[in-house]
């Protein structure tokens, strides 16, 4: 498991492994979040300090919860509203040191407009 916390401590977030990749979604919500979402299967996820530690937001199409610390404002995960439906989650891997992450591979997911993704090193940014 790999270990994490928001920037106050009282929420904790351990995940099975290192992702292969991580999203970087640029829909209303994701890039005024600044985050970088890494998925796993729900019940491979431990989250403590949630829910007593956490406040939730949930929008558009309400399928899931966004979650942050209600402390220090860091968000740390989303959440399906329906597990039983979506078994998947969202984890922020911003939340994680540098070096336990490492040079993972970013997707930029167009949320805003075409919900076409791509990853970074295949852009031509030069």
């Amino acid at each position: 498991m790999l270990n994490a916390t928001c920037h106050c401590g009282a929420v904790r977030i351990e995940i099975p492994a290192r992702p292969a990749e991580v999203t970087n979604c640029n829909c209303s919500l994701c890039r005024r979040l600044g985050t970088l979402w890494a998925y796993f299967d729900a019940h491979t996820v431990k989250i403590h300090g949630h829910p007593e530690n956490t406040d939730e937001y949930i929008q558009g199409d309400k399928t899931l919860r966004t979650v942050r610390c209600k402390t220090c404002g860091c968000t740390t995960h989303w959440e399906p509203l329906d597990p039983l439906k979506y078994r998947r989650m969202g984890v922020n891997i911003r939340n994680f040191e540098p070096e336990v992450i490492g040079d993972v591979r970013i997707l930029l997911l167009d949320g805003a407009d075409t919900w076409k993704s791509s990853f970074w090193e295949d852009l031509d940014v030069a």
